[in-house]
C-alpha cells in the first residue's frame, strides 16, 4: 500500500510503499477512504509532542470499510463504514478506565502517535474503538467529526451551561463546536489570529454573533471560554473576558507555556481546565449530537501525497474548516 510515513520530527513526510497490515485478533483491516489533518498531526510532525512510534504513519480522523476482519473480531463485518479516532487502545484495569476515565489511561495507545494512522490506503484498529458513522455524512465530511468534532465536543461539555461562549482560535474543531453551541441557543465569540478578517467572516457566517482578534475584549463578560489555539498566553486573556465563576477550557493536546499573570484573573471561583483525548462514550454522544443538527463540515480535499501541503496550510492559518487526505 502506499502511506506517507514520518521518519524523524521536523522532517517532510515521505510517500512509500508499505506491506499491507494484517488484522490481529479483534482488530479490523480498514480500507481508508478519507482522513482528516488535525493540529495534534501538525504538533506530531513538528516535534512538539515527543516520543512518538518511529517511523509513524500518522492520522486519526480516519474513514473507511472494513475489508478484512481478525480472529475474534465480532462488532462489525466485511463492508461496514467505520470511523477510527485517536484513542486507539486502553488496558481496561487501571484506576481511570475502571472509574469511567479511559481517556486518562496509564497505558492508552493512540492512533497516528504510538500507532500506525490513516495517512495510508488501509489501517489496521482494534474493533472496540471503531464506531459506526452516521449516513448522513460522506467519506470526507465525516472525517473531522473523529477529533476535531469529539475533542470539541468534550471541550463544550466542560463549558458546562455557559450561554455566552468565547472560541479562542476558529479552525476546524471552533466550527464544528459553533454549530452545536448555537443549535443549543448559546451567543457565540470568535476570535481568531489578529487581522484574520477571512477566518472572522468564516466565524459570522457559522452564527457567531461577534468575531475579532485574539487580544480583542468582546462586547460582553463571557460565561465560559474555549481555546482550540495552542498559545498560552490566550489563557490569561481569556481570564480577564470571563465573568466571575467562569470557566476556561483548554481544548489542545499541546500547549506553549502559559505566562504568570496577576491572581486577581483566576479570583472570583474562575477555573481552569484541560480537555485530554476523547472517551468512547464520548464518541457515542456526539455521533447522535451530530447526526440530529446536522452539522455541516467545511473542507478542503488533498490527495494522500499532498499531505505536506495540507500540513504547511494548517501550519500557516490558510484553512477554511478541515484539510481532508482523500487516497
Amino acid at each position: 500500500m502506499k502511506a506517507m510515513v514520518l521518519r524523524q520530527p521536523l522532517a517532510p513526510l515521505q510517500l512509500e510503499d508499505c506491506p499491507t497490515p494484517a488484522p490481529g485478533p479483534g482488530q479490523l483491516l480498514i480500507e481508508v477512504s478519507s482522513c482528516a489533518v488535525c493540529r495534534t498531526d501538525l504538533h506530531i510532525v513538528d516535534g512538539e509532542l515527543s516520543h512518538p512510534k518511529l517511523p509513524l504513519i500518522p492520522g486519526h480522523e480516519v474513514v473507511g470499510r472494513v475489508r478484512a476482519v481478525g480472529p475474534g473480531s465480532e462488532r462489525f463485518s466485511v463492508g461496514d463504514r467505520v470511523g477510527i479516532p485517536w484513542l486507539g487502545w486502553t488496558c481496561g484495569s487501571c484506576v481511570f478506565c475502571k472509574s469511567g476515565l479511559e481517556n486518562l489511561c496509564e497505558n492508552a495507545r493512540f492512533t497516528g502517535y504510538t500507532l500506525d494512522g490513516g495517512y495510508a490506503e488501509f489501517s489496521v484498529a482494534d474493533q472496540r474503538f471503531c464506531f459506526r458513522i452516521p449516513e448522513a455524512y460522506d467519506d470526507a465530511a465525516a472525517a473531522p467529526l473523529l477529533c476535531a468534532g469529539l475533542i470539541g465536543y468534550r471541550s463544550l461539555v466542560k463549558a458546562g451551561d455557559a450561554r455566552s461562549l468565547g472560541i479562542y482560535g476558529f479552525g476546524a474543531a471552533a466550527h464544528i463546536i459553533t454549530q452545536i453551541a448555537r443549535h443549543q441557543g448559546r451567543s457565540v465569540y470568535a476570535f481568531t489570529r489578529p487581522g484574520d478578517t477571512r477566518a472572522q467572516a468564516f466565524a459570522r457566517s457559522l452564527g457567531a454573533v461577534w468575531a475579532g482578534d485574539s487580544g480583542v475584549r468582546p462586547p460582553v463578560e463571557l460565561d465560559a471560554a474555549i481555546l482550540f489555539a495552542p498559545v498560552g498566553a490566550l489563557v490569561p486573556v481569556a481570564l480577564e473576558a470571563t465573568r466571575k465563576a467562569g470557566i476556561v477550557v483548554c481544548g489542545g493536546i499541546h500547549m506553549s507555556d502559559i505566562p504568570s499573570f496577576p491572581y486577581r484573573l483566576l479570583w472570583g471561583e474562575r477555573q481552569i481546565v484541560s480537555v485530554a483525548n476523547l472517551t468512547r462514550r464520548d464518541a457515542e454522544e456526539f455521533m447522535t449530537v451530530a447526526s440530529s443538527i446536522p452539522i455541516d463540515t467545511r473542507t478542503q480535499r488533498f490527495q494522500l501525497s499532498e499531505a505536506n501541503e495540507a500540513l504547511q496550510s494548517l501550519r500557516e492559518g490558510k484553512l477554511e474548516g478541515a484539510a481532508v487526505l482523500v487516497p
